[in-house]
């Protein structure tokens, strides 16, 4: 059973959805505050705001919401049509939520009911256990959008959230559809591994390259390539397939004209707007810099005024020995002490480029990381 929260929470409710809206809840532990979900919800939702604010976040910039009465959840907008009410207390009004023992807070979640009329097909990447949590079909459209950020959201706090339970104790929701799953997802915080640098500051490859030289002495540059030959020989005397009829001396026109073209752009000046950098590490796999500009940033990151205009991104990338295993909801041992030595050094690579270009620094689900945090 979870465990007794503060007597100011209201228990959860039976009942909270109409016969379009689908219900799930987040659970979190009690060193989780309020506002912690609220830069979550704000960091992967343009609308998020609080409706109704809970009376713990008095003070809180509230430009068309108010304060929560005494005894009553706050009302945080996600979308036009999906709300995160809450805090509750970890227990029902009534029945036992099935949350695990460390919850001390929980959120009920409410959108729109937007499934895939299949089920899951078997066998592919689940890394978060989704298809066992929606065995009918799985979300689409608004719902998709709500349950990934659920799932992400309970990765970063330390909590889990319990998925599709509308109708696990409201007997007007039970009347319309048979009950959800009701599955606990307790996402393992070491699966996400990538991180991404943001910044305003360009580095040239040989910068990097020294940069994370002092993190990892095998880093190398992943700019080199093959002088280009040019066609191969006797190209322009060959028809394009069998049975072309064009004439042979069109052809060889065409041909020339081709190469005019390649050899005008071989003289151009180079201009790189992007490059990469790799770490061999054996049998754990590879660690992977990408840099490229971007005009696609996280939320919170494009509200910044240096990323106005887009941004710099150090994508830094763990490529698994075995992709297949690492997408898996419970992978072998040997690929979780993979990842976590591998996890080890994305931090340090990503603490070792945000300290030379500052900048932000932003998990796998695009939520902020502060560099000590890493």
């Amino acid at each position: 059973m979870a465990k007794q929260s503060p007597p100011s929470l209201p228990p959860l409710p039976r009942a909270t959805t109409q016969g379009h809206q689908a219900r799930h809840l987040l659970a979190v532990p009690a060193d989780v505050e309020v506002d912690e979900v609220e830069v979550l919800a704000m960091s992967r939702f343009s609308g998020a705001r609080w409706d109704v604010a809970p009376a713990s976040l008095l003070g809180a910039d509230l430009p068309a919401g108010r304060i929560a009465a005494p005894g009553e959840p706050g009302v945080l907008r996600l979308t036009r049509h999906s709300h995160v009410h809450g805090p509750y207390a970890p227990r029902g009004d009534g029945f036992e939520t099935g949350l695990p023992s460390g919850t001390a807070m929980v959120f009920d979640v409410v959108t729109p009911r937007e499934r895939w009329d299949d089920p899951p097909l078997p066998g592919g990447g689940d890394r978060d256990g989704l298809a066992r949590s929606f065995p009918a079909g799985l979300p689409n459209r608004e719902e998709e959008r709500v349950v990934a950020w659920l799932v992400a959201a309970a990765r970063r706090l330390g909590g889990s959230t319990r998925l599709d339970v509308a109708a696990l104790w409201d007997p007007a929701e039970a009347a319309r559809r048979d009950a959800g799953a009701g599955v606990v997802l307790t996402p393992d915080p070491g699966a996400a591994v990538d991180l991404t640098v943001w910044s305003d500051i360009w580095l040239d490859p040989q910068a990097a390259h020294r940069v994370l030289q002092a993190v990892h002495p095998r880093v190398v540059l992943a700019t080199e390539g093959a002088d280009y030959q040019g066609p191969p020989p006797g190209i322009a005397d060959k028809p394009l397939y069998p049975g072309e009829k064009m004439d042979p001396e069109v052809r060889r026109a065409l041909h020339a004209r081709a190469d005019d073209i390649d050899i005008a752009a071989l003289q151009e000046p180079v201009v790189l707007d992007g490059y990469g950098l790799t770490i061999d590490l054996g049998h754990d796999g590879f660690v992977t810099v990408e840099v490229s500009g971007d005009e696609v940033l996280p939320l919170l990151v494009k509200e910044l005024p240096w990323a106005a205009g887009g941004a710099i991104c150090y994508r830094v990338v763990w490529d698994p020995p075995d992709l297949h295993e690492a997408q898996r909801e419970f992978p072998q041992p040997a690929l979780v002490v993979a990842r976590r030595r591998s996890a080890d050094l994305v931090g340090k690579v990503a603490s070792a480029i945000q300290g030379a270009v500052g900048g932000e620094i932003a998990d796998e689900s695009e939520f902020l990381l502060a560099p000590e945090d890493l």
